[in-house]
């Protein structure tokens, strides 16, 4: 097009005066030039797929913006210029799919050695307290994990605890898929204990309105304080750019205060 341009100027100048010539050969490069810029293809975001699930008050396809962790995830890869597409999914099928590497990665997840033999993890950001529910006029208590041997404890399936408590294999677990599901057999008797997060299970049972939830406490002190991560699959390709591109994002939020920004318009800071 430009090729274009510059024969007709050259007639234009040998046909006319060169004065008039000059005036309009600029004039033409005026309009090559605003061509140029309104013809140049835009750069389209890279996309990244993740799975994950609905985990309320953290994340879940009803909250405000589907929850503060998937409003991160979002802001952080959109800092390093990729667009994000969220499956939500049971949360086994979620880690089958990036362990896979059918989509980029998985979140949120806590922090465990043998994911690292699939995914890498990102750096770290803000998580709650994982611990015991019981029933409150249950007498239950314990010093070591080994004191909870005679009772019942729901866990959900696939799911990341603590180390301790997942390789404590003396321990009765019964697991289920979902956390409410634990819930209301604790509240029927079924289990002596759950073990989750504290955040989730009270969010849970008020949402749901069950019946009984008066009657269940969550047992202090935590057995941790967890923090949450990304994990990017290692069969994804560019893993350690899109993982670089993530660290870089949550970097530049916490610096900047949007992140404080977004826990607090979620309700996990106060005002």
């Amino acid at each position: 097009m430009i090729l274009y341009f510059e024969r007709m100027a050259i007639l234009i100048i040998f046909m006319n005066d060169k004065k008039k010539g000059k005036l309009m050969l600029r004039n033409l490069w005026i309009i090559v030039a605003l061509a140029c810029l309104f013809f140049a293809p835009v750069q389209a975001q890279e996309k990244i797929t993740l799975t994950t699930l609905d985990w309320e008050p953290y994340i879940g396809q009803s909250l405000k913006k589907q929850g503060y962790v998937a409003e991160i995830i979002r802001e952080v890869f959109k800092r390093s210029g990729y667009e994000v597409e969220m499956k939500f999914t049971p949360w086994a099928r979620a880690v089958y799919l990036a362990k896979e590497g059918f989509v980029d990665g998985y979140f949120p997840e806590y922090y465990a050695d043998e994911i690292k033999a699939f995914a890498m993890f990102s750096d770290p950001f803000q998580g709650g307290p994982l611990g015991f529910f019981k029933q409150k006029d249950r007498d239950i208590s314990f010093n070591t994990l080994k004191d909870l041997m005679s009772y019942k404890i729901g866990v959900v399936r696939d799911y990341i605890n603590t180390k301790e408590f997942d390789q404590a294999d003396y321990l009765t677990k019964e697991a289920v898929n979902d956390d409410l599901t634990n819930l209301k057999k604790l509240i029927a008797g079924r289990i002596h204990l759950m073990v989750g997060d504290q955040f989730v299970g009270l969010y849970l049972m008020e949402k749901n309105q069950l019946k009984g939830r008066e009657n269940i406490e969550f047992m202090m002190p935590p057995l941790e304080l967890k923090d949450l991560y990304l994990c990017i699959s290692r069969k994804t390709p560019d893993a350690d750019k899109k993982l670089a591109a993530f660290n870089k994002g949550l970097k530049e939020i916490t610096e900047d205060g949007t992140l404080k920004q977004i826990l607090t318009d979620h309700g996990f800071l106060k005002k």
